[in-house]
Formats: structure tokens, sequence, C-alpha cells
């Protein structure tokens, strides 16, 4: 067990790109929190004093004039060239300044050195000295970078190279500078980008993700330090123009506000976190939607199934043996679709059928196969349909299926409904509440932690039964193979609980799923907030049950409907774990 590392007034940190830019605010928030030492590594020369045409003044357009008045009395001819050139010199010495003032001012003692990361020999040298004056170095902080977007077959070397070589051979150099196993803090300024990928980025996505992957290997070789890989997305600052604000907008991109984003990397070192040694910071980086070509095309994607990969199995256990849910093989089939169509949503899922579900006992096959076919495009309408089968084969080569159905994605969801027949009238009726629905009885809901809970039933009738339901998420190991995005499957089973609390109160028995005619999803069912369910039963027979669920938000407005859900009547003893 390592104790975890506290940053204290004799911490020496040394922050590559720490002088300007966003390192430069986050520098300075730690330092208003924790004010220690810091050494600032930078490529941009840090004058003495300003040239006397620049002195006390701020405004751009009258500095840039000075310049080319500046120039012109050399005998030089102004271009725009070069008076942005000595405007941006005149920029970073200020901003530097700034920032060692910001750092002075919290209390914090700072020394700027003006060398190339990349450039061995200067920075051993360099550090060397600056050591010598300050301290010992106890945390490194790398937020030194370079971009050069374009698309793959654009890029040449030297792209390359001047993206890749910041990232990596920069770190590798600050490390070298350091003895390992007195370092106490290792922040590495990582992106997005490295985890989600992003057009016109592999150069700088794969620069960052060896930077999360050497955190994760220094943190195994030095538990003792306090490792963290910080993923961030796009800052609210002057790298993100308008222009890509917007864009950003249009994929559903948030941007992170500096003040936030400087207090979660404060956040992060607290020695609560120690442990954690990658954290993302941002939204994903959604792509542009593909372009459809008319070509229909089909697929084959084989897995494997474990129980020790799902943990969230010991949550659905039918007769004593872990069943795979139905709505987990909807996601898996959802969501294979969609990583075929970057940008595209999985807005349908129509004549769902369960032929033989996937029990995780003595009966799990080997392996398991989707099949994929696209059956239709509809290119104007930016929609592809796919027909989806979950299959296995018996070790004597039989096919075995398990699943079906056909899958509609959409660049442009529609915009969410509201449901006309709401009703949150209390009744009190039933009156059982929260867990109290689940593993009480003989009756009660069967499902886990995972799966729960139906909070309460707000009224019921035997047309209809409307409840208030709430999904505490569990966490991505919990979830397994079966993640949930878009189409979220726990959340989903928990939306027809309501069924087999209707049929039990009504007829004394209990329901699994059978088939669905239609499941459409405008929005993302929310988590760790109450959703409601309305629930309208449509049919009943000795054998099955039919139901319409319309998952809603306190007004109304409907995240996703499943229409036409048919429920298998089961004797509530076959429920039970085997004695």
């Amino acid at each position: 067990m390592t104790t975890p590392t506290q940053i204290h007034p004799s911490s020496v940190f040394l922050v590559s790109g720490g002088a300007k830019g966003i390192t430069a605010k986050c520098t300075i928030k730690l330092a208003q929190q924790y004010p220690c030492k810091f050494i600032l590594l930078g490529r941009s020369e840090l004058l003495e004093t300003e040239p006397e045409f620049a002195q006390d003044c701020f405004d751009e357009a009258t500095l840039k004039k000075r310049i080319m008045e500046y120039l012109l009395s050399k005998g030089e001819k102004p271009t725009p060239m070069s008076v942005q050139k000595i405007f941006n010199q005149i920029s970073s010495n200020r901003e530097i300044k700034q920032t060692l003032a910001a750092i002075q001012q919290a209390g914090g003692q700072a020394k700027y050195i003006n060398v190339d990361v990349t450039d061995t020999l200067a920075l051993n040298q360099k550090i060397t000295s600056a050591v010598a004056q300050i301290g010992e170095i106890t945390g490194i902080i790398h937020g030194a970078g370079n971009l050069a977007d374009k698309l793959i077959e654009k890029k040449t070397e030297q792209d390359f190279e001047k993206v890749y070589t910041a990232k990596v051979q920069g770190l590798e150099n600050l490390l070298a500078c350091v003895k390992p196993n007195q370092l106490e803090h290792l922040v590495l300024f990582s992106s997005v980008t490295g985890f989600y990928g992003n057009i016109g980025q592999s150069d700088y996505a794969i620069a960052n993700e060896i930077l999360n992957k050497s955190a994760h290997s220094f943190k195994q070789k030095y538990p003792q330090c306090h490792v963290v890989a910080i993923n961030w997305g796009g800052w609210d600052s002057g790298m993100v123009t308008p222009q890509l604000k917007k864009e950003f907008a249009k994929r559903g991109i948030d941007i992170i506000p500096v003040e936030a984003g400087t207090q979660m990397l404060v956040n992060e070192l607290h020695p609560a976190y120690h442990n954690t040694t990658q954290v993302v910071i941002g939204s994903p980086m959604v792509p542009p939607a593909a372009l459809l070509d008319p070509d229909l095309r089909s697929y084959r994607i084989r897995r494997k199934l474990t129980l020790e990969g799902n943990p969230f199995l010991l949550d659905h256990v039918i007769a004593g043996n872990p069943v795979l849910p139905a709505t987990c093989a909807v996601s898996w089939m959802s969501d294979a679709c969609e990583k075929l169509y970057p940008g595209y949503k999985a807005f349908s899922s129509t004549d769902f059928r369960v032929f033989k579900g996937i029990t995780f006992n003595e009966t799990l096959a080997e392996e398991y196969i989707l099949d994929l076919q696209e059956t239709s495009k509809n290119l104007d309408a930016h929609e592809v349909n796919f027909s989806c089968k979950i299959s296995s084969q018996t070790p004597e080569g039989k096919t075995i299926y398990h699943f079906s159905t056909n899958i509609k994605l959409l660049r442009d969801v529609p915009p969410a409904p509201i449901y006309e027949r709401l009703n949150l009238t209390e009744d009190n009726i039933i009156t059982t509440i929260g867990k109290d629905f689940y593993q009480t009885g003989e009756a009660a809901l069967f499902h886990g932690s995972a799966f729960q809970q139906l909070r309460r039933v707000i009224n019921i009738n035997s047309e209809k039964i409307t409840t208030e339901c709430f999904w505490q998420a569990i966490n991505k190991i919990q979830q397994g193979q079966f993640p949930a995005y878009w189409v979220n499957a726990f959340t989903t089973d928990l939306s027809t609980h309501p069924l087999w609390i209707w049929l039990h109160h009504y007829h004394q028995e209990i329901c699994l799923p059978g088939q669905q005619e239609r499941y459409e999803q405008f929005a993302k069912t929310p988590y760790n907030e109450p959703f409601y369910v309305s629930c309208e039963v449509k049919s009943k027979t000795q054998t099955s049950v039919v139901a319409d669920f319309f998952i809603h938000d306190k007004q109304g407005k409907i995240y996703s409907q499943l229409l036409g859900g048919r429920g298998i009547i089961f004797p509530a003893k076959l429920m039970q774990p085997k004695g």
C-alpha cells in the first residue's frame, strides 16, 4: 500500500510549456493552491527589457504600427510576416512575465528557462543549473506540444516529427534529467484526441496515446509517485477560434472553461486520486458523419463472451444461471452498426426477436458471431439500414441463432416528441418503494443492483402503469463488454420492469422479454437522476402480454419508446435460484 504524496512548500515542479497558454494558467492555479517552486520551460526568449517603441503600448493595432515604423527606421521594408514575428515576440515576452509575476503573487517561486525540450544536451545543462539554484525536482508537468493538423495523406515526415518529438522525446528528455525514484508527481498533458482519435490529427493522437501508456508504465515501476495522464478536451482559449467552437457545437463537443479546467488539474493532484493514472476531461471527439456510398456491404464480427469479463451478469441471474439480458443484445447490435458509420446514431431497432438466449453455464459457446447485412441506404436522408443476427455454432457445427433485429442508422435523429398521455398524478395503490421491489420474494423482480431501480409506482390501472426510475451508473469494468453508450442496455432493461409489477399486481404472474416490434431512441436516457416510464398494456393472454413503453422526463419529453414489447409469461418459481 503506497502512501499518497502531498505537495509541500519545498516541492519543485519542472513544467514544460509552462510559461504561456493553458499550461501556464494551470501552473498559476496550482501555485495559488500550493505555493511551491516552479521551473518553467519554453522556446520563447525572455527579454530583460522591451524595445523602446513597444513600452507602454498594449493596443495591437498601435503596436503593429510602431513595429512598422521601427523597421522603416532601420531601412527595412515591413511585411505582414516580419511585423507579426516581432509582435509575437513582444506578446510572448509579456505573457511569460505575467506568468512569473502571478506565481510569485500567489506565494510561489518561479524561474524561466529558454530551451527546447527536444534539445537533449541544452535541456540537461540548463536544468542542472536551475536545480542548483532552486532545489531538486520533485514533480514534472509535461505540457509542451505542437500541432500540424492535416489529413494523413497530406502529412509530411517533418509534420510528424514536429508533433511527435515535442510530446514523446520531450517526455524522455525530461525524465532523463531527474532521478525517477525522487519524483513525487508526474503529470502528462495528453488529449482526448489520443483517447478517441480525431480527423487530421493522426500524429497528435499517436503521440498523446504514447503519453497515456507511458503514465501507466511509470506508475507500475514507481507506485509511490502520483502519476496522471490528463486527456484534455478543447479549451476555451485562443486556439479554439469562433469557427472551431461552432464546429464543436455541431458535433456535440463541449469546450472546457479556463477557470473550471485549471481547477480540475488541482483536483487531480489531490492525494485521494493518487492511484488514478489516466483521466479524460472533456467530451468525446465525435467525428463528422461519414459520407455514404450506394454499395451495400456485409460484416461478420466474432466475440468471445466470459462471465469474468462481464461482472454485471451476476445481477441478472435466472434459475441460478447468469443470463445475457435481451437489451444487451440490442445494444451490442446497435453499437456495432454505429461504429461502422461514425457520426450516425442507431435510431431504431425493429422486429427484435429472441430465439435462444445466451446463458453463462456449460451451454456457453466458444464464440458468438454477429452478422450485419446492409439492406438499404438513403443517401439524401443520410440513412443506413441493417439486418442483424447473433449466432453461435455447436461443436458439431450446427448453427444456433440467439437474437435478431433490424437497425436503422440516422445522421440526424428526429427531435424528441412529447408523450401526450402523460399522467404523474399519484394514486398510492402500490406503496412499495426502491429496492423493496427487488429480490425480496418469489414475485419480486430478480434483478441485482446493476439493473435497479424502479423507485416508485406513481399510478396503476388495468391498462397502464406509470413509474419513476433511477439508474445509478455502474463503472466501465462492471459494464464489461456491453458499455452504455447511445443505447444503454441497463436503463432500457430497467424501463421494462413496470410491466412485471403490473402483471403481478393484476394477474399474479411474471414475464421475460420475447420480442419487440419497434424501439426508437431520440436522446440518451439519463443516469444518476430520475426518469419516468409510462407503460401501456395492449393485450394479455395466458402465455404472453404485450405493452408499449414510453421513457420520458417529468414534462413528457420522450427519450426512447419501445412499442409492441411482448413478454413471455413464466411461473414465478422458475425465476428463483436453484436450491
